[in-house]
């Protein structure tokens, strides 16, 4: 195997091959312990999973473009309530992340704007 390699190499068999002088992807990082889910997630295209307090604030601030697309107003009010239970829930314990500085929504102020919407015919 040794002889058949170092032939190739006369012949130039591994000159200008890409990536030739480049570190090799992955190599480095490997001193974490999660190295393998980063690489995953990030080949993937896969945002990482926020901690529960600011998956809950984004999806505080982000309710309204959520409740665009619902057709029913009990939908709407049952994603509310649900949005608004895990809110007093992470009050109540603590969760993972930072500290939560989120109000549970105002379900009929909430309701009142998605009312007001514009609407697809």
């Amino acid at each position: 195997m040794e002889r058949k390699i170092r032939e190739a190499q006369e012949r130039g068999e591994f000159d200008n091959l890409p990536g030739q002088g480049q570190p090799i992807p992955g190599l480095n990082g490997r001193d974490d312990a999660d190295w393998w889910v980063r690489g995953f997630l990030e080949r993937e295209g896969i945002k990482p999973p926020l901690p529960t307090s600011l998956a809950l604030r984004r999806e505080a601030y982000t309710i309204d473009a959520t409740l665009a697309d619902v057709a029913r107003e009990e939908d709407v009010r049952e994603i509310l309530e649900d949005l608004n239970r895990r809110i007093r829930d992470s009050h109540r314990r603590q969760v993972d992340g930072p500290p939560l500085v989120v109000k549970p929504i105002a379900v009929e102020d909430a309701v009142a704007r998605w009312r007001a919407r514009p609407h697809a015919l």
